[in-house]
């Protein structure tokens, strides 16, 4: 896969004051003390994984320099790929935990794909992601329906859901631009997928009552912009009209707007939103809050219940927090090939 790597080395991201390159580095160990052998990154010792939250894991263990590790996370949904072009939802380490097909996590693999590439500058790495890239991206296209937006799951019986996601329509956006750049970078036609993109979009952006209600939830608020399908004015508009709802001064972005409930990859996620909206120093501080959740051996608890400060789910420390930690250290320092993958939607 490295017949032409940029033998480089990884600059590690750090943002002044709050966390260290030497920092950052520990937590990618930590995520990497969760990979089994098979390459599967578990959520939390004896958890389970998806192939989203698999996908961003190995994104931060690339963006710290832990290369080897994030491409056996990549050979191992290419290994297990089914004929369809999907994965199922939630893995255990000895067989499946739930069989739906997330067009989400599925469609994730290309954005973890192009970050690679864009970390590593191997063009080996591509050639040999393509065909698991091209089968998957075709079959959450072939969810799509007609007005746009695409159907968040199919039953493993091959039915689908009646209804989409647009939090999930809108991380699916961002992948499908990234695989775009895949086929680009590769020689390979992309056109199908450039006009599923535009029309995910263009129903993201204009027709957002065709989703199933999810209000409630922040990243219904933040992921259209995020995801680059709100930009503009209408991005900060977005993230300044959801702010007293969904950010609890001090503490982080709640997971709900009605509960108590805040959560640090939601904030660190949120965090980035903001950077990509040029609202850098807000986003410093949503990232300062989220490193409260830190722990001695660089992992991150998942979440905090206020006021009572108590760490849920039940203590967990989970390593998709870790990374999205990692990812808006990325973001925030802006000196790496992919800080501006999730912050510069030109």
């Amino acid at each position: 896969m490295d017949a032409t790597a940029n033998t480089a080395a990884t600059v590690i991201p750090s943002v002044d004051g709050v966390v260290s390159h030497d920092e950052l580095r520990r937590s990618g160990e930590w995520i990497a003390s969760l990979q089994l052998p098979s390459g599967m990154i578990q959520w939390y010792p004896g958890g389970h994984t998806d192939p989203w939250n698999h996908v961003e894991a190995a994104m931060a263990l690339a963006t710290v320099g832990m290369r080897a590790e994030a491409e056996k996370a990549y050979q191992w949904l290419i290994d297990i790929q089914l004929d369809n072009g999907a994965w199922h939802n939630y893995y255990l380490a000895d067989g499946i935990e739930d069989s739906k097909f997330d067009t989400n996590c599925v469609a994730y693999f290309a954005t973890g794909v192009w970050h690679h590439y864009l970390t590593t500058g191997e063009r080996g790495f591509l050639e040999h992601c393509w065909p698991t890239l091209r089968r998957a991206i075709d079959f959450v296209v072939g969810l799509q329906r007609p007005r746009g937006e695409i159907i968040w799951a199919q039953r493993a019986d091959g039915d689908p859901w009646s209804y989409a996601l647009l939090t999930g329509s809108s991380s699916i956006s961002h992948s499908l631009r990234c695989a775009e750049l895949v086929a680009a970078e590769l020689g390979f036609d992309h056109d199908r997928w450039t006009e599923a993109r535009q029309r995910l979009v263009a129903v993201i952006a204009e027709q957002p009552e065709v989703f199933e209600p999810k209000d409630r939830w922040a990243m219904d608020w933040y992921y259209p912009v995020l995801s680059g399908a709100v930009v503009g004015d209408d991005a900060a508009k977005r993230l300044s009209d959801g702010w007293d709802a969904f950010v609890m001064e001090g503490t982080g972005v709640r997971c709900v707007s009605d509960r108590p409930w805040v959560t640090a990859a939601e904030t660190c996620e949120c965090a980035i939103a903001l950077v990509a909206t040029g609202e850098r120093e807000q986003a410093l501080r949503l990232f300062e809050w989220a490193n409260a959740l830190r722990d001695h051996d660089g992992a991150y608890f998942t979440g905090i219940v206020l006021p009572e400060l108590i760490h849920f789910p039940a203590h967990e420390r989970s390593a998709y927090t870790g990374a999205a930690v990692i990812l808006a250290a990325d973001a925030l320092d802006g000196s790496s090939p992919t800080a501006t993958l999730f912050t510069d939607h030109g």
